[in-house]
């Protein structure tokens, strides 16, 4: 494995002093997600369902038009598709949807707070999300339960930060479909890393993604 340079850690290190602020901040907002309505947490859940292959502003975009409209709560799978733009596979992604929304309703209404609150540890919530709710793989449960707060230890590793992760020494590949088992082998890798270099797992996730997107998003 490519060792990463005095260079390169120094590089990473200088841009993270730079986004700092920016980067905690925003991990500051994702802590108080959990205090949201069940609504915007469902929202947050879809969000996640819709990032695969598509970028992360435009499946916002079209989460926050469908929280506006309420399809999102009330509309077919055909409804909800019709408003996935840039979004692919919309038509599977809005089944994602449709099925998520059935399974967390429970006499008509939408509550996720107690089944994500049911957990002690966070890597079997992780399991129990992708076993239970189609559409989430591992990549995709962790970057909802980072996004409520939850999971701020878990690795979110998309092409993009598998990329810096690879360009750092960390990994050798940035295959984007993972096995369970790589997956979790990635993770620790990154884990290990973060503690060398002395940043969180939430804090390198955004900053490795941010060299990528230019932007501190979610």
């Amino acid at each position: 494995m490519k060792v990463a340079t005095l260079q390169d850690v120094d590089t990473l290190l200088g841009l993270y002093n730079h986004r700092r602020d920016k980067i905690q901040n925003r991990i500051e907002e994702f802590k108080g997600n959990m205090e949201d309505s069940e609504e915007k947490i469902f929202a947050e859940l879809c969000f996640c369902i819709c990032t695969p292959q598509s970028k992360a502003t435009a499946s916002w975009k079209a989460i926050s038009t469908l929280m506006e409209n309420r399809l999102l709560y009330t509309g077919s799978e055909a409804e909800i598709s019709s408003f996935l733009f840039g979004i692919r596979f919309r038509n599977r992604k809005a089944a994602y949807i449709v099925g998520a929304r059935s399974f967390f309703t429970k006499k008509g209404r939408l509550g996720m707070k107690e089944s994500l609150k049911a957990f002690n540890d966070i890597f079997r919530l992780r399991e129990w999300l992708v076993k239970n709710v189609k559409g989430l793989g591992m990549k995709e449960a962790s970057h909802f339960l980072r996004n409520m707060g939850l999971g701020l230890e878990l690795a979110i590793l998309d092409r993009h930060v598998l990329k810096n992760l690879k360009r750092a020494g960390v990994i050798t590949d940035t295959q984007t479909i993972l096995t369970k088992r790589k997956y979790v082998e990635t993770e620790r890798l990154m884990k290990s890393f973060a503690e060398k270099i002395d940043i969180s797992m939430a804090d390198l996730d955004l900053l490795l993604w941010s060299i990528e997107t230019g932007m501190i998003f979610k």
